[in-house]
C-alpha cells in the first residue's frame, strides 16, 4: 500500500513511518527539513515542502491508498495563527483532487464524537486546554473540523497523555462514557493504532478515544 504521511519527523510521525515501512508499504513523507527525517528505506520518498505549498502537498498524495496525518499544534502559550487548521484544508483538497478517500489522523478527547455519552473530559480538558494551551485547542479544533465536515472516510484517534515510553502493545479504545479508556499511551503504540487502521474498519467516519 502507497501511504503518504504528514508529520514525519514529529515524535509520533517518525514511529508512523518506521512501522509503515516495517510492514512493506511504500511512504511519501512531506517535510519541511528533510535532515530531521532520520530513517532511510528504498520504500520512502521525501518530499520536501511546507503545508501551504500547495503542489508538494499534491505531490506527496498522488497515487496514495490513504493518508496518515500525525499533525499537532505548538503547545507554546506564544503561539499564534492556524498554520496546521489551513494546511489541514490544503490536505484534504489535494485528496479530493487525487481522490484518495482514507484519512487517518490526531485530536483531542476535548473533542466530542457524537457516540460519547457525558463524560468528565469534555468538561475538564477543554477548560484546562483553553487556560494552558488556547491556540493549540483552537488548531485542534480546525484541523478536525476540516476533515469531519468533509466527505472523506476519516478515522481521527483522539489522545490525551503521549509518553516516550516502551511500547506496551496494548491498546484500549472506544468511546467517552461507553468504554474504558484512560489518558496516558506510548507514542509507540499510538503510531501503531494509526498503523493498524489502514486495515480496522471499526471506526470508520468515527473519533475513537484512545489510551494503553
Amino acid at each position: 500500500m502507497r501511504v503518504s504521511v504528514f508529520g514525519a519527523t514529529g515524535g509520533i510521525g517518525r514511529h508512523v513511518a518506521r512501522q509503515l515501512l516495517d510492514e512493506g508499504h511504500h511512504v511519501a513523507a512531506l517535510v519541511r527539513t528533510p535532515a530531521k527525517l532520520t530513517i532511510t528505506d528504498t520504500d520512502l520518498t521525501v518530499i520536501t515542502g511546507a503545508l501551504s505549498d500547495r503542489a508538494a502537498v499534491e505531490q506527496a498524495v498522488t497515487g496514495a491508498d490513504a493518508v496518515v496525518s500525525a499533525l499537532g499544534p505548538s503547545l507554546k502559550r506564544s503561539a499564534t495563527g492556524t498554520p496546521l487548521t489551513d494546511g489541514t484544508h490544503v490536505i484534504v483538497a489535494a485528496m479530493r483532487e487525487q481522490k484518495v478517500a482514507r484519512f487517518i489522523g490526531l485530536a483531542t478527547p476535548s473533542l466530542a464524537d457524537p457516540r460519547d455519552k457525558p463524560h468528565w473530559k469534555h468538561k475538564v480538558l477543554p477548560v484546562m486546554a483553553r487556560l494552558m494551551f488556547p491556540n493549540a485547542l483552537a488548531e485542534l479544533a480546525g484541523m478536525t473540523e476540516a476533515v469531519t465536515g468533509s466527505d472523506l472516510d476519516y478515522t481521527i484517534a483522539r489522545i490525551t497523555n503521549p509518553t516516550d515510553k516502551p511500547a506496551t502493545g496494548h491498546v484500549r479504545s472506544g468511546f467517552l462514557g461507553h468504554d474504558k479508556v484512560g489518558s496516558a499511551m506510548t507514542r509507540e503504540d499510538i503510531a501503531a493504532f494509526l498503523v493498524s487502521q489502514l486495515t480496522d474498519t471499526r471506526y470508520r467516519r468515527a473519533m475513537p478515544a484512545i489510551s494503553n
